[in-house]
C-alpha cells in the first residue's frame, strides 16, 4: 500500500471514531509515519502530549498540539487486506485517544482495547 492510499485509509479509520469521542478532542493532530521509533518497531500508534486529566487552567497557553501518530509500516506488516489496515487504523486511533484523555494501557485492556 502506497502512503498516499495509507494516509486515505488513516482518514477512513478516523471516520469510524464515535463522532461523540471526536468532538471531545481538543488540541490534537493525528501525523503519519512509516516507521515506528527503533526502540519500539512493532508499535502501530503513539500518543504525545498532555492528557486532558493532566491539564490546569493555564496549560493551554501557548501549547503545542497534542500528536497522534499512526506507524504505516508496523501497521501494514499486520495487515493482510485495505479493510483490515482500516479497521486496524480506527482501533489505533481510539487506543491514542484514550491515552489523551488520561486512560491507561492497563485500563484500556480492561476494556478490551489491546
Amino acid at each position: 500500500m502506497t502512503r498516499e492510499d495509507f494516509e486515505t485509509a488513516v482518514s477512513e479509520g478516523l471516520d469510524l471514531v464515535p463522532p461523540d469521542l471526536a468532538a471531545q478532542m481538543d488540541n490534537v493532530v493525528v501525523l503519519v509515519e512509516d516507521d515506528a521509533p527503533a526502540d519500539d518497531p512493532e508499535l502501530l500508534g503513539l500518543y504525545e502530549g498532555v492528557p486532558l486529566t493532566e491539564r490546569d487552567h493555564m496549560w493551554a497557553a501557548g501549547a503545542l498540539p497534542d500528536r497522534i501518530t499512526i506507524f504505516r509500516n508496523p501497521t501494514l506488516a499486520i495487515c493482510d487486506t485495505r479493510e483490515d489496515v482500516v479497521e486496524e487504523v480506527a482501533v489505533t486511533v481510539v487506543h491514542e485517544i484514550a491515552h489523551h484523555f488520561g486512560i491507561d494501557d492497563a485500563r484500556l485492556h480492561e476494556l478490551g482495547w489491546d
